[in-house]
């Protein structure tokens, strides 16, 4: 029988990644389109939602074309999306009224502020399981709606990334419970829009896109003609969101970490929502067949990120570079880094605190500066997880990990020995993108949840670090973190 296949399209931050599974589940191609972020002298970051939409069409042109795929044996789609990034088009049009948000920036400060001073953060929390910040979806469609004139009068579309892709790709604006839970709009109780959180950062409810099943038919595609009949869209899941998933953390308790631009820590934590007041935060994992898993996560702005700002000033040439310096580095050099460029959130959430580079010495050098680099990234994760552990009471056996950093062996070495568990690595890094294609695969029939989850490999790191010094690290990250809160 010919060879069948389903295409996860996965929009990150940095670009967009067309993938193309196999009828076994295997990847049989991946491309990759990049597309500018557009920095302004604020740090203001935002894209552009055209170019990301032609990024993606392109994307699955190359892919179709790099495997040398039938395009009549593609069964489906599934998609995954940068989360938190908003934006507003006109739904007669189908333009966007100003670019993309992006997830990063915290130009919604001053609307959070204003709504904690006049006493609404508790009961916005108490709704949306999300502490009140510019980072989530609800006060950047908030600042556009409040900033960007002549908006009055026109018919329009508010959404995430993975609804505005499926209003261009299907002419449906929709979207799937894991991307509704993270706009700071939905209720996680009742699993809707909530008229009041809506009302207060001066939503219209209306302007909100459907709110369905992760793994429900959310349209179909032929991607502007290229395909010569529509697929069935058939997943949709927040990146992630599709990693844990792709991770096979389907039972409560099971924890995973994205490595990307920022991080993603997460934990399943079942059938029911399981709230937290120290600094992580309750979303929904995704809902399938009729039924919602919950999620404990903190997020963490810069992880990757910092790599690229080592890059940029010239101190490594390449994520392999920083691994060899970290290395080489003096292991007793106590220098630590963190990197709250654009402030801190989980579990600190404090907008407003500025990164230092402490500790060091006449003899810190390049390799150690590095080093701090490198560590800062497990010091960050290694505090959403001892948080995530107190508070759900299960022990944390494991750490699944994916995204590109993953490849760097001294971070995940150092991941394990900060943390004192083994780090699982899978064999595939798309995980953001395999996951609500493997949803997609599975409604659509072509796969078998238990033989599809059943052959994944991973590398395992296992702690070699003593107590002793697992101590001391910790005490001298949580000072340096200390140094750079603003309150």
């Amino acid at each position: 029988m010919p060879e069948q296949y389903i295409l996860g399209i996965d929009q990150s931050t940095s670009g967009t990644k067309a993938l193309l599974f196999d009828g076994g589940g295997r990847l049989a191609a991946r491309q990759d389109v990049p597309h500018r972020q557009l920095i302004d002298e604020k740090g203001w970051v935002e894209h552009d939602p055209l170019e990301i939409y032609r990024s993606t069409l392109a994307a699955v042109r190359g892919v179709v074309e790099k495997a040398g795929a039938d395009k009549e044996r593609i069964l489906g789609v599934g998609v995954s999306n940068q989360r938190e990034t908003a934006l507003i088009w006109n739904r007669k049009t189908g333009l966007p009224v100003y670019n993309a948000v992006v997830w990063q920036c915290a130009r919604g400060e001053a609307i959070c502020r204003r709504l904690d001073l006049a006493g609404q953060a508790g009961r916005i929390k108490e709704v949306t399981g999300l502490h009140l910040s510019p980072y989530f979806s609800a006060a950047k469609l908030a600042w556009v709606l409040e900033n960007v004139p002549g908006l009055e009068g026109q018919s329009l579309c508010c959404g995430t990334m993975d609804s505005w892709l499926l209003y261009k790709l299907c002419g449906e604006h929709k979207t799937d419970y894991s991307n509704a839970s993270r706009t700071q709009l939905f209720d996680l109780r009742r699993l809707e829009w909530s008229r009041e959180v809506c009302g207060l950062f001066g939503i219209d409810i209306a302007t909100l896109p459907r709110v369905c099943d992760s793994n429900s038919l959310f349209g179909e595609t032929d991607f502007e003609g290229y395909l010569n009949r529509p697929v069935p869209v058939h997943g949709v899941l927040g990146d992630s969101h599709g990693a844990l998933f792709g991770q096979g953390c389907h039972s409560p308790g099971m924890m995973k970490v994205t490595y990307g631009t920022g991080s993603s820590v997460m934990m399943n934590t079942g059938g029911e929502p399981a709230f937290s007041d120290k600094g992580v935060v309750t979303s929904i994992g995704w809902g399938m067949d009729g039924r919602v898993e919950y999620v404990l996560e903190g997020n963490i702005n810069y992880t990757g990120a910092v790599m690229k700002w080592v890059a940029e000033l010239g101190l490594i040439e390449s994520p392999k570079q920083a691994a060899e310096l970290a290395a080489g580095a003096n292991p007793a050099d106590q220098v630590y880094l963190v990197p709250a460029f654009s402030g801190l959130n989980a579990p600190y959430w404090d907008s407003e605190a500025r990164a230092i580079l402490c500790g060091m010495t006449r003899n810190t050098g390049r390799a150690e500066i590095v080093k701090a680099a490198e560590e800062c990234i497990a010091y960050q994760i290694a505090d959403i997880v001892g948080v995530m552990s107190a508070e759900s009471h299960i022990p944390t056996g494991s750490l699944r990990v994916d995204g590109g950093p993953t490849r760097d062996a001294y971070l995940m070495q150092f991941q394990s020995d900060i943390l004192g568990i083994p780090v699982l690595v899978p064999e595939v890094e798309e995980l953001s993108g395999m996951g609500p294609a493997y949803a997609a695969g599975i409604a659509l029939g072509l796969y078998q949840k238990d033989e599809i989850f059943a052959g994944t490999g991973r590398r395992e790191y296992s702690p070699q670090m003593d107590e002793a010094a697992r101590t001391e690290k910790l005490a001298g990250w949580r000072h340096a973190v200390e140094l750079t809160l603003s309150k």
